[in-house]
């Protein structure tokens, strides 16, 4: 936005920061925070605090330092105020788990380690963070966020101690904040239609076992050497001999990885979807969908715990839909998902849900490259969580702006 459309929404957007910074207790601080809103919307290659004063009229940069770094205000109850507003105006067909990464160089910022890194495409050091973002055709907004805090931080005590992690914070995996957010939104009232995730979560069999023990729908992307067995694949129990344990029941057949599952039914067995209209025109691709029984030590494992309370198991792995994509002059299939949503639920509709995760990909453009997301300079914890809340209370404006716009 340049000036004059940031000085024409000045009403709108106060009424907006007193609406979510409405925990906020002092009034001057209320200020700061329209002020540091203006400047992540205002035009500009960096958000860092010194340039956004030098570019705002009342900008000051030892009072906006001290609110984003120092500053004692809670960003949770600013968070789930965000939350609360933009859920219903976004109707969001499904949530959808991300993380995104921010490189950086040293050793010194909050949680940083040499990790994989998105934003390059490789190991690199950098901080990531877990998001939940709710998601619709039309708009997005993440809802909450977790900052990741790598191993190497557990035990170093003077680096915890200088960024200001809170005791309690320490290391869990991404897969693990992802449920820890979905938790605390549960807690604010809020729930998801539906759960999509790329690979990095749907792969993680204790993932979609948390989901699913929380009542929750998801369909989530899984690699092509994930391992099933077909719907209709039934365990036997072996004979006993009366000699030592009694044998558990087991599948005669190995299970086989979901690419050959989906490649034996050949290619006549796709059909075109179009789930939505690109900037190139209809997209559209061939899928097919399969009920399957995942397989693998690890689901077997919590299929037996969650039987464990009846006192019997009877080796029966929990079935689910596998989501696959053929495209068009492509040698094999290039995408899988798999799904807990009914049997009955259309392909079309499968589809519509798998994909509808391009709208996170707009969203970290916009946060990252229009409001800053990646330029905060400081290092302390408390900072990071500001900084992001910020961030993410000038994307929702945004965003309810264009969606007043779209009435």
């Amino acid at each position: 936005m340049d000036a004059y459309e940031v000085n024409r929404a000045r009403a709108k957007l106060a009424l907006f920061v007193a609406y979510v910074f409405a925990s906020v207790p002092r009034k001057d601080q209320r200020a700061k925070g329209d002020c540091y809103l203006r400047g992540l919307m205002l035009d500009g290659r960096r958000k860092s605090i010194q340039p956004m004063a030098e570019r705002l009229p009342d900008g000051n940069e030892q009072n906006l330092q001290q609110f984003v770094n120092q500053s004692t205000w809670d960003p949770v109850p600013v968070q789930r105020r965000i939350a609360e507003r933009m859920v219903p105006q976004v109707s969001p067909a499904a949530w959808a788990v991300d993380d995104v990464s921010f490189p950086k160089d040293g050793k010194m910022s909050v949680a940083v380690a040499p990790q994989y890194c998105g934003a390059l495409g490789k190991q690199a050091n950098c901080q990531v963070a877990v998001s939940v973002h709710a998601v619709s055709d039309a708009a997005s907004c993440p809802v909450q966020w977790r900052l990741f805090v790598p191993q190497e931080w557990v035990d170093d005590s003077a680096r915890r101690r200088k960024t200001g992690i809170p005791q309690e914070i320490g290391h869990r995996e991404k897969w693990r904040l992802a449920l820890d957010i979905i938790d605390e939104l549960a807690g604010w009232g809020l729930l998801p239609p539906v759960l999509v995730a790329d690979a990095g979560y749907g792969q993680n069999a204790d993932f979609r076992d948390g989901l699913e023990g929380r009542g929750i729908r998801y369909v989530v992307a899984v690699r092509s050497d994930v391992t099933a067995h077909p719907h209709d694949a039934e365990p036997v129990t072996p004979l006993w001999s009366g000699n030592g344990r009694k044998p558990q029941p087991r599948y005669r057949d190995k299970p086989s990885p979901v690419a050959a599952l989906a490649t034996g039914h050949g290619r006549q067995a796709f059909t075109e979807v179009t789930w939505r209209e690109g900037s190139r025109g209809p997209m559209r691709s061939h899928f097919l969908a399969l009920r399957v029984r995942p397989a693998g030590v690890r689901v077997r494992r919590l299929a037996r715990a969650a039987t464990a309370r009846d006192g019997c198991w009877d080796g029966v792995l929990p079935e689910v839909t596998l989501l696959v994509e053929w495209p068009e002059g492509a040698e094999a299939p290039t995408g899988y998902w798999l799904t807990n949503l009914p049997a009955s639920t259309a392909v079309a509709e499968l589809v519509r849900l798998a994909k509808i995760r391009w709208r996170i990909e707009h969203d970290y453009r916009e946060l990252k490259h229009g409001l800053g997301l990646d330029h905060f300079e400081g290092r302390s914890w408390t900072g990071w969580h500001h900084h992001v809340t910020l961030v993410t209370a000038a994307h929702a404006f945004l965003t309810e702006q264009r969606l007043v716009g779209l009435r």
